[in-house]
């Protein structure tokens, strides 16, 4: 697709992009807004095409950034097997180093995983995730004791990473969008109804001109799935 072309274009030459990456925020959701049936599973939602086209996204992007919650529910590649491309590197945001050794992300043929932690995070698991090769990134906390995400991408731009596609899931989701870190968003909506676990949850906005809207949005059918496209802005 065409705009995969452009979103690659828009995070070369996104003014930011050496203080914070590019973030395409890019998910699955049901018509209902949600991603799974109930927390900690995973949920199939995406046809073939749709699911190409993440791949597409994924190669496009020279990081992917999954929660810890999505590690231990799915066990994801994060890799690029449905098109030609190169890999992105796996970030996954762990706050006490919950990583599994027997993951996937751990025991594959591709690059190796950058984990963020939180600074107080276990050392000796820290030994013990850089032994099986991960790569531990520390940040300081937040009030709410999670990892700061505006320290992490900050972290990730000095590492050499412009631009990243954030996958889920719901809690990343949210953040991401709570504090407005999200530049583009790309949205598969399948054509099922799951009364689940929703995809984003509150954001504190009550004013509906200080919430978050797609901006020039297009769209496209992949099969079954409609995918969204658009800037985010406020």
């Amino acid at each position: 697709m065409q705009f995969v072309k452009l979103l690659k274009a828009l995070a070369d030459d996104y003014p930011g992009r050496y203080r914070r990456p590019y973030v395409t925020l890019s998910y699955a959701q049901s018509l209902d807004g949600c991603i799974s049936a109930r927390p900690g599973e995973a949920l199939a939602l995406s046809g073939q095409e749709s699911l190409t086209l993440t791949h597409r996204l994924r190669a496009s992007h020279d990081a992917i950034l999954v929660g810890i919650g999505t590690v231990l529910s799915d066990n994801p590649r994060l890799n690029v097997r449905l098109v030609d491309g190169s890999d992105p590197t796996p970030v996954v945001v762990d706050s006490n180093l919950r990583l599994p050794l027997d993951c996937k992300l751990l025991n594959q043929d591709s690059k190796s995983p950058i984990v963020v932690s939180r600074k107080d995070a276990d050392k000796a698991r820290k030994r013990l995730l850089e032994k099986a090769g991960a790569k531990i990134v520390q940040v300081s906390p937040t009030a709410k004791g999670q990892v700061d995400l505006v320290h992490m991408l900050e972290s990730l731009a000095s590492m050499g990473i412009r631009s990243l596609m954030v996958e889920g899931g719901a809690r990343i989701i949210t953040s991401f969008l709570n504090e407005r870190l999200a530049n583009y968003l790309v949205l598969t909506i399948a054509p099922v109804l799951v009364g689940g676990l929703r995809a984003v949850s509150d954001l504190g906005q009550a004013d509906p001109e200080a919430c978050l809207r797609l901006t020039k949005p297009r769209h496209k059918w992949l099969g079954e799935d409609l995918v969204l496209w658009g800037d985010l802005t406020q």
